[in-house]
Parts: structure tokens; sequence; C-alpha cells
């Protein structure tokens, strides 16, 4: 009788996390071969520890259906039991050695039987937690959807939804089960107030042909979203390469992974709604590669009233506020450069106890502050430049900067002097508008330091210059950013 023959009928259900990537795929050998020695190794413990071993069960003899000679004949024969292999990774970190070592010892020897997506999506989280500028992050604002009218006692912008991890895995499967085939993992960040929530996009469900292995290690079909604790912001990216080739064009559009990843991020805000509490996400025009960037800008803690010029009291740098009721003269811009940002009150300027700067550390220093190391009186025109700067930038662009932005983007609208109103050149054409990046390790930073050499006029500066508006894109029409475009 002829064996009937299989039938593949599509479905809903996410992939499983026990679905296994065999061992020998290269792009498995390059995501894991990111991983530093002692991450691999931690990472290997992690899988053999009690509470994970029946999902990652290493190879073991009882495993092997082949002849025990050619068994011992493998660089890595199998152990017999898991206390065995458990005992290797820990003599491993024991004594020093390379990465190609232990990581041919998890490939060709305790998972030769492959490695599951849920083990390859910890490894991939680990190395975000170890390099935290890996990729490039954009900061969305959560805003509820008003149904009803609101009362004037009530703040509804303020509300942030309560997030049950796997209730919110189950309706955003829930959402993009008949667009999209993927695989979610949760997890929380062992250095960060962060969420992570990892999903891996194959294409639609109900797409015929097989997929090859080295599909399932294919970082362009990853996206994250992370959830900082206790703050109305979700932080999202975009993993594919700006080396990655774009779709042939027979290919159907359903199937690129761009266009499956915008439909995973159009689904969060509608898997996290529920009746009666509607919610949408807002871009805000911060894109940084640096966590620790987005939650202090976009973060619990501060927002974009607590930048630039008003930094100096969000950091405590200085004492009091904005609409401290004391005479202004409690605390002078003179004392607050001399003092390094160090609080001064005015009790301390009527007792006399004024900062003597040979006594400062070198981090309270002028230096600190300003990044000039002269320590000659200043001439007047310096002064004031140095109290322009001051008074513009605050703590923004200096040492006490939690986490500077590492790229700024503008599009300036204005035509050019001698262009018509109507944007066409009359001897060149159409003008197209004017595009600039500023990238580096401290944006802000730099722009202050052109403004402390004089480059740069501080008091003409627009605010999203300074870091007052705690953007990394503007679109400028007259030296003012549209807040439209965002």
């Amino acid at each position: 009788m002829a064996r009937p023959k299989a039938v593949r009928a599509p479905t809903a259900a996410s992939l499983p996390n026990n679905l296994r990537i065999p061992s020998t795929t290269s792009s498995l050998t390059k995501s894991l071969g990111k991983l530093s020695r002692p991450a691999l190794l931690d990472l290997a413990l992690t899988w053999l520890d009690d509470q994970n071993i029946e999902s990652f069960p290493p190879y073991l003899q009882r495993d092997d259906n082949n002849n025990q000679d050619d068994e011992e004949a493998l660089p890595y024969p199998a152990a017999e039991t898991v206390e065995e292999v458990r005992q290797v990774y820990e003599d491993l970190q024991e004594r020093k050695g390379g990465k190609r070592e232990v990581l041919e010892r998890i490939l060709e020897g305790d998972w030769r039987h492959g490695i599951t997506l849920r083990q390859l999506a910890m490894a991939d989280l680990r190395y975000m937690d170890d390099h935290p500028a890996s990729l490039r992050w954009t900061a969305l604002e959560l805003s509820r959807i008003d149904t009803r009218p609101k009362k004037s006692t009530e703040d509804w912008s303020s509300n942030i939804p309560r997030i049950q991890a796997a209730t919110f895995v189950k309706a955003l499967q829930q959402e993009i089960a008949s667009l999209v085939k993927a695989h979610y993992h949760l997890s929380r960040s062992s250095t960060l107030p962060i969420t992570f929530l990892r999903i891996f996009i194959l294409d639609s469900p109900y797409q015929t042909p097989r997929q090859t292995p080295e599909v399932f290690a294919d970082s362009s079909r990853v996206i994250y979203v992370a959830f900082p604790d206790s703050c109305p912001y979700i932080y999202t990216s975009i993993t594919a390469s700006s080396g990655s080739k774009a779709p042939a064009p027979s290919s159907s559009i359903a199937t690129d992974p761009r266009s499956l990843q915008r439909l995973v991020r159009d689904a969060v805000p509608k898997a996290l709604s529920r009746p009666q509490e509607r919610y949408t996400v807002k871009a805000t025009a911060l894109a940084a590669k640096n966590l620790p960037t987005l939650l202090a800008l976009r973060g619990p803690g501060r927002s974009t009233a607590a930048n630039g010029s008003y930094s100096i009291f969000a950091d405590a740098a200085l004492e009091g506020s904005p609409l401290d009721p004391r005479p202004s003269n409690s605390v002078t811009p003179e004392e607050h450069i001399r003092a390094g940002h160090k609080p001064v009150n005015a009790e301390d300027k009527e007792n006399g106890n004024t900062v003597d700067e040979s006594q400062m550390p070198a981090a309270t220093s002028r230096k600190r502050v300003s990044g000039i190391s002269d320590s000659s009186p200043l001439s007047p025109t310096s002064k004031k430049r140095r109290l322009a700067v001051e008074s513009r930038f605050g703590s923004a662009g200096s040492s006490l900067t939690p986490a500077p932005l590492d790229r700024l983007d503008v599009r300036l609208l204005d035509l050019p002097a001698g262009i018509e109103d109507d944007g066409v050149d009359r001897l060149a054409g159409p003008v197209p508008p004017v595009s600039l990046s500023f990238s580096g390790a401290d944006v802000i930073g730099g722009i202050r330091k052109l403004a402390e050499l004089g480059v740069i006029d501080p008091e003409r500066m627009p605010s999203w210059m300074t870091g007052e508006e705690a953007v990394s894109m503007a679109v400028v029409r007259g030296g003012r950013r549209i807040k439209k475009s965002e």
C-alpha cells in the first residue's frame, strides 16, 4: 500500500520554542560567535541549569543511535550525564582559552543536534546586554485615544497601560497571526530597567516553500520592542543592516522583512489596548544607538522639559529651580561657573563659604564643566561667551551628560538666497531641500565646544541644537523645528 502524501496546512500558531536550527548552519555560527568567551560559557551554564535543562537538553550517549566506536572518534564524544556536561563548562570557566574552543564545543559537541529558537533568542539578548549600543533604537510615545469626554480633573495623558508579559504576547500574536509567522521571546535586562521582546518574523503562514535553515538566524528578520519601567514610551529597533539587499521585483511585498516588521510595530499598540482603553503610538523624533540615552531623554525620570538649559536643575547641578522665589542674586552665573556645577546656596554665600577651585577635584573643576583646561583669568569677551553657553546648554554636552546623542539629522526646507518662492532656480531647475547629518560620540557636546570656541553664536542657536528639545531628527523652516513632521 502506497504511503499517503503528506499535506501541509497553514496554521496561525507561532513558531515553537523548541524548533531546532541545525548546528552546521553557518549563520548560526556567526550569531553565537558575536558573544565573548565568558558570555558563551555563562549562556551554556544557563541552558544546563536545573530550571532550563528540560528545554535545552544536551546531546548525551543515550541519544546516540550510531556505533559507539564512531562516537569515540568524534572530537567531542557525548557525555553520559548532564552533570558531566555542566562540569566541562565549569572547568572551562576556571582556565584561560579561546572563544572558538567554547563555540565548537557547543555546536559540534553538546548541542550537535541543533540550537533551538529560544536558545538563539537568549544569545541575541545576552549580546545586547553586553553591547547596549549595538542597535539603533527609536523612541515612540504611547498615547491614549480618548473615546469619552475628558473631565477637568482627569489627566489621561499620564496613564500608562499595565503590561502583563504573557497576556501582551498572546494579544500581539492574535493581531498578526494571519499575516506573519513569528517567534516571540520575552526577557528582562540584567543591566537596565527594561523588558525586551524579541520577535523573529518568518513569512506569511500561507507561504508554501520550505525555509532554509539560514533564514532562522537572519538578523534582518528580527525586531525588538523594549518596554522601560513606569514610562509612557516604548523603544523599537529594526536590525536590518544598511547593506541588506532589496527584495526582488517578483517577490511579494508581504514577504519583504521590512514590510513584515512594520506590521509587527503597528500591531504593538493594538495589543496593548483594551475595551474602552485604546492606545496608539506617536513618533518622538528621537533615535539613538545607546539605550541609556533613550532612558535619559525618554524615560520615567525625564522629559523634553528637563533638557538643555534646564538640565542643571534636573541633574541637581544647581540648587533651586526656575520658579525659585528667592532673589535672583542668590546664585550668580559667575558662582555657577566657578563652582563647576556644584550646588551653591544663599546661606553659603552669606557666610562667605565660597568655593576654592584649588581644593576641588579635577572632576568638578572648571575643566569638567566647559572642557577648557586653561585656568588663567578669562577676558570679558570669553567670560560673556562662557555665560551664554552655560545659559543655553546647561549641563548638556558636558561631562555631566548621562548619555550623549550619537547622531543628529536635520532637513532644511528654507530656500537658498536668490531662489524664487516656487523653489526653482531659473538656471539650474528645481532646488531640493538641504539635509545635514552630525555624528560622533557626543553631537551636542561637539556643538557646545564650537560655541565655546566662538565658532557658533550660542545666543542665536535654536533650542533643538542645544539639546533642549531632546530630538535627534529635525525638519526646520525659518530656524524652527516643524513638529508636525513628528
